[in-house]
């Protein structure tokens, strides 16, 4: 089982989010499900990092030291729950975790405002141009303003 971005999008969603260790237990129970198949752990770190990279995933940082960062659901998802995968959270012992959208959204911020360095930095055109299309879906999925980073993504394309 080699899951998208979207579907790892999927099952972290189903949870509101995991920890890496639970999302790799939840995409083998789901592989399991499907007929025995295996997870590729190769293929999933670069789905991760590629969804982390596109804002698919999101890494939140909670406040409870000692903790793993959950894994949660981003603003350029579309979430797609893997088929055999539906009944995972009955299968795992966690329980729906609820997450503070204000935080949240800081945590992205932040993590937006750093790619947008990166990218200017670089003079990466193209990320760039991502970067502008996904503070728009970034402002509808939390409550930020991103005018000043879009402003300066819009300067350095000109």
């Amino acid at each position: 089982m080699d899951p998208t971005a979207d579907e790892v999008a999927g099952i972290v969603d189903l949870f509101g989010g995991l920890t890496r260790s639970e999302l790799e237990r939840a995409l083998e129970e789901a592989a399991f499900r499907a007929g025995g198949e295996t997870v590729d752990a190769t293929a999933l770190e670069g789905t991760i990092e590629g969804a982390l990279e596109s804002f698919a995933l999101v890494r939140y940082e909670r406040d409870d030291p000692g903790s793993e960062p959950l894994l949660v659901a981003g603003p350029t998802a579309f979430p797609t729950v893997p088929e055999h995968a539906a009944d995972v959270p009955h299968i795992l012992d966690v329980d729906r975790r609820r997450l503070d959208r204000d935080a949240l959204g800081e945590a992205v911020s932040d993590r937006f405002t750093d790619a947008v360095s990166d990218a200017v930095e670089a003079g990466d055109d193209q990320r760039r141009r991502q970067l502008l299309e996904v503070s728009y879906d970034l402002e509808a999925w939390a409550p930020l303003d991103l005018t000043a980073q879009r402003r300066r993504l819009e300067e350095t394309l000109e």
